[in-house]
């Protein structure tokens, strides 16, 4: 989170004083970042809110603060526009449900800003202050490939630094699978050797990031299920999540039920994105 220098905030033209801009603002107080506001509209001017805003973020004591309004095919399309424009590390918008009876689901403009935007994506859900609260950082520690390290090493720094600024608790989920008798691995054909093998895992993952035992959650079954189970559970305020698929959220560390975690978790979501696949996303907004 120190890396990030530019964070662009997607302001929504009818709720201008959003949660985004309040979770950027926390953010950029302690890393010093570039606030860049965007208002995404094609039909309407904003350019004097955009200078009001910009104003009293300037009284409250941020100095680097700049806006534009931008409209490009579609909202996504925009808003990753601006994003590779402005060399933006981080992109913070705020989820408002369309529907009242699916205002737990994403919209499909929020699916395809994850899948697509190169940088990290901070989805704000809820209005509860991070301030004090537990963060939850999902891995899949059986997963010990040098994408999935790599990626596993940027969750818990994300995770360590939110918790940091916020001053929380930083918290870890990891999933492992049910017994299968149809296995090829004997290994995945007990419980008890599957055990085994995440908890000798586990003990190697602890002591690289300096997870204590009481921090640490590990349980069997699917990630869709469990992470929201642990994120009710401990209260969490923000869950740090990653993907490594070179197409995206779509694939995401978790499996393909990226989406359904996403969709089931109350508070905000933090996606980070492997190298790969931020290099990859990159050469697709270039292009």
């Amino acid at each position: 989170m120190q890396a990030v220098r530019s964070i662009l905030v997607v302001l929504d033209p009818e709720h201008a004083h959003s949660r985004a801009l309040t979770r950027a603002k926390l953010i950029a107080g302690v890393t010093g970042a570039r606030l860049h506001l965007l208002m995404c509209d094609k039909k309407h001017d904003h350019s004097a809110l955009l200078s009001l805003l910009s104003s009293q973020l300037h009284d409250d004591g941020y100095d680097n603060v700049t806006h534009e309004q931008k409209w490009q095919e579609s909202l996504h399309e925009s808003i990753i526009y601006v994003q590779q424009a402005e060399g933006c590390e981080l992109v913070i918008k705020e989820h408002r449900p369309d529907n009242p009876l699916k205002k737990a689901l994403l919209t499909p403009t929020d699916w395809k800003l994850l899948r697509q935007c190169p940088c990290a994506v901070l989805m704000v859900k809820s209005e509860r202050s991070w301030t004090g609260g537990v963060i939850l950082a999902a891995v899949d520690v059986g997963n010990q490939d040098e994408d999935h390290r790599h990626l596993h090493a940027s969750i818990i720094d994300h995770g360590y630094a939110i918790a940091g600024l916020a001053k929380g608790d930083l918290h870890v989920v990891s999933a492992h699978p049910s017994p299968m008798l149809s296995a090829s691995d004997p290994v995945y054909q007990l419980s008890e050797t599957i055990e085994k093998r995440y908890r000798e895992a586990c003990s190697a993952f602890q002591a690289e990031f300096d997870i204590s035992e009481d921090r640490l959650h590990v349980a069997e079954g699917p990630a869709d299920v469990l992470i929201p189970h642990f994120e009710k559970q401990l209260d969490a305020v923000v869950t740090v999540i990653g993907t490594v698929a070179r197409t995206g959220i779509s694939g995401a560390l978790i499996g393909n039920t990226a989406e359904v975690v996403l969709d089931s978790l109350e508070g905000d979501v933090l996606v980070l994105k492997s190298e790969e696949a931020t290099a990859h996303l990159a050469e697709l907004a270039r292009g």
